[in-house]
């Protein structure tokens, strides 16, 4: 970054963070105290009240890409990018009333723990596999951007500030288990929220805007002098199959992303989780607004002032040291680092429980809870461990855009959920088939394995939004046909659903005891699904612009 956008007292940056982390360590040692069980260690003792659940689904799902990446993605592609952002948005409060709360009723620590008792052992196996590369693949991008973060709050070489971050932050997420996970998050989004709009506010008004005392509303008496300096900001410059691609690719993913769901679990009661998501929905907004408010300003600044964004997932950084006192670009340093390590915190949690508790389940199932959660502290670390060691050469292929992550957790993970909480056909050998396949066949046709085989090109191919809009639609449609035909099938008469599995169904659905065969058992709905999915298939096969 040149030397007229750096911090011009890098000690107060670094005490900013030290401060941040003292108190992060103070609450994950606080949080300790009261982790005595694997219902304590995996879901806080399904205890955590609304408030304070939504602002830790918040701050899991902002990420430091909220301050990073996708600024720089909405200095790139302008207006259109809020459709794409709107999408991540409504993924919690669909992920709540798709599967959340009656999972919640059978007081699951991950979604792959429904996975195990709905469709047998070795289809959780596929599942957690799966889930657990996302995991890392989301925990190695936050890690990278902590080291950068640190290189440049620190001024020391990157791959000593990923040894800092690193061993920094696996530390106080692995004392507090997940009720230090979620008082630390619920913080760290207060932190963020305050460290995105205020300042902005301040930017706003020398800018010129009237109303920046409200920064996500400052930018509307702009736009005429926004259109006078880039005329095409507000134009839709994609076709309709772009925008279309973004509920396949970026809503079906995240609603299957494990950290996310194990903040829903770990409510207090159904109808807490469902407020839970009220205050998520309005914690989350006031963020987002302002991650707008910077990227507008971004290309206001650009435009009218002559300079050049090199790095443009550093533009919040820039505008703050370019605008404001250094003690607040530091303090926005610091809420781009909270923001990091609510995400980690989330991302090792649920490896800690996909391991310790749903691996365990399976491979030792009779071993004793107090050893399941060491086994569970162990992967945390290990998982901790992989993300910092892989961060200093990262892997080309585990760094992909973690929006592609999101295409391939909603082809291999979201039908098995969905399906399986809301249709007792789903038959288990169609889970493992359709999962494979089309997992591997994402892999294959994104252009980040083997170039030369690719559908579409350029960002909506990188982004995984072309390659969801053929492998997500046909993960659905598979696993329903398959599910038919295997259920009607004798010799696949073991992979069928059985009556214990149809009763989880009911059960989680609030019915109780209360059985009845022909609820959510029907084929026309599902038949009528598969047929739209095939139609959108083909739809993605054809050319991309």
């Amino acid at each position: 970054m040149p030397a007229e956008y750096a911090l011009s007292n890098v000690w107060i940056g670094i005490g900013i963070v030290f401060i941040l982390f003292v108190i992060f360590y103070g609450v994950g040692y606080m949080a300790s105290r009261k982790t005595t069980s694997d219902a304590d260690f995996y879901a806080a003792g399904f205890s955590i009240g609304p408030v304070t659940n939504g602002l830790g689904m918040a701050a899991t799902w902002a990420s430091l890409a909220t301050f990073l990446g996708v600024i720089a993605l909405i200095l790139k592609l302008q207006v259109p990018f809020v459709y794409l952002w709107i999408q991540w948005a409504i993924s919690i409060p669909l992920l709540t009333l798709l599967y959340g709360t009656s999972l919640r009723r059978m007081k699951a620590f991950t979604p792959a723990t429904f996975i195990r008792q709905r469709y047998g052992k070795p289809s959780t196996i596929v599942i957690v596999c799966w889930m657990i590369l996302i995991m890392i693949m989301y925990a190695l991008g936050q890690m990278i951007g902590l080291g950068r973060a640190f290189e440049l709050l620190f001024g020391v070489p990157y791959n000593t500030a990923i040894i800092v971050a690193g061993v920094a932050t696996v530390g106080f997420i692995t004392i507090g288990g997940m009720y230090g996970a979620t008082y630390n998050a619920a913080f760290q989004m207060v932190v963020m929220t305050i460290a995105m709009i205020v300042p902005m506010g301040a930017i706003m008004k020398i800018m010129g805007s009237s109303g920046w005392w409200f920064p996500p509303l400052a930018y509307g008496d702009m736009v005429p002098d926004m259109l006078k300096n880039i005329p095409t900001f507000f134009d839709m410059k994609y076709d309709y199959r772009w925008y279309f691609a973004l509920i396949p690719a970026f809503t079906l993913g995240p609603i299957a992303l494990p950290h996310l769901a194990m903040k829903v679990f770990t409510s207090s009661s159904v109808k807490s989780a469902r407020w839970a998501v009220v205050w998520f929905a309005l914690f989350l907004g006031l963020l987002f607004s302002g991650t707008y408010v910077v990227g507008f300003a971004g290309n206001y600044f650009t435009a009218t002032t002559g300079r050049i964004i090199e790095k443009a997932d550093q533009t919040l950084l820039i505008l703050n040291v370019f605008y404001n006192p250094t003690l607040v670009a530091a303090f926005v340093m610091g809420g781009a680092v909270a923001a990091g390590l609510s995400t980690i915190g989330g991302n090792l949690m649920a490896i800690a429980g996909l391991v310790g508790s749903d691996l365990l389940g399976i491979i030792a199932p009779d071993m004793e809870t107090s050893k399941k959660m060491k086994w569970g502290y162990a992967a945390l670390l290990m998982g901790g461990a992989a993300a910092i060691l892989m961060a200093f050469s990262p892997p080309k292929f585990l760094v992909t855009s973690i929006l592609w992550a999101f295409g391939l957790l909603a082809t291999t993970a979201t039908p098995a959920i969905l399906l399986g909480v809301w249709w007792k056909e789903a038959n288990k050998l169609a889970l493992i088939v359709t999962s494979l396949f089309c997992g591997f066949l994402f892999i294959l046709i994104s252009p980040h394995v083997i170039p030369s085989i690719c559908v579409g090109s350029g960002l909506v191919a990188a982004l995984g939004m072309s390659g969801g809009m053929v492998t997500i639609p046909l993960s659905f449609a598979m696993f329903i046909i398959l599910s038919i035909v295997f259920n009607r099938m004798s010799m696949f008469k073991a992979f069928a659903p059985t009556l214990a599995d149809k009763k989880v169904i009911d059960r989680i659905h609030g019915w109780g005891t209360d059985y009845e065969e022909t609820r959510y058992n029907g084929i026309t709905w599902p038949l009528i699904i598969s047929a739209v999915c095939i139609a959108i298939f083909f739809w993605g096969l054809q050319p991309w612009s």
